[in-house]
């Protein structure tokens, strides 16, 4: 197997808070858009797409059992940009050998940044 991208798909019932989340609060770049899918870009190779569960076949899962996890290249930085912007990050800690700090999506997606 040669997997050439990644892309994470989050159904959500508080779909459009969810949007607005990713695409304004943490800038992440659109790369495509319908009136119920967004995929946001991250990096070349990877990719996150929100969904509106309204109408797909598949259900939220109300932030159960899924954790985002993004290494960032300085987490500092970060974790202030995120409390400027009015989000409420964790205090850095250290996991796995790692710096790390937490926050939710609207949906109850567990995001994880993280630096090592």
């Amino acid at each position: 197997m040669k997997i050439k991208a990644v892309n994470t798909i989050l159904y959500c019932k508080r779909w459009q808070e969810t949007v607005g989340f990713y695409r304004d609060g943490l800038k992440l770049r659109v790369l495509s858009s319908t009136d119920w899918f967004v995929e946001f870009k991250l990096n070349e190779s990877a990719r996150l797409s929100v969904a509106d569960e309204a109408r797909t076949s598949i259900k939220s899962g109300d932030g159960g059992g899924v954790t985002v996890s993004l290494q960032v290249a300085d987490l500092d930085e970060l974790r202030s940009e995120l409390v400027q912007a009015g989000f409420e990050p964790t205090p850095i800690k250290l996991v796995w050998g790692s710096r790390a700090i937490y926050m939710q999506d609207p949906e109850g997606n567990r995001l994880e940044f993280w630096e090592g």
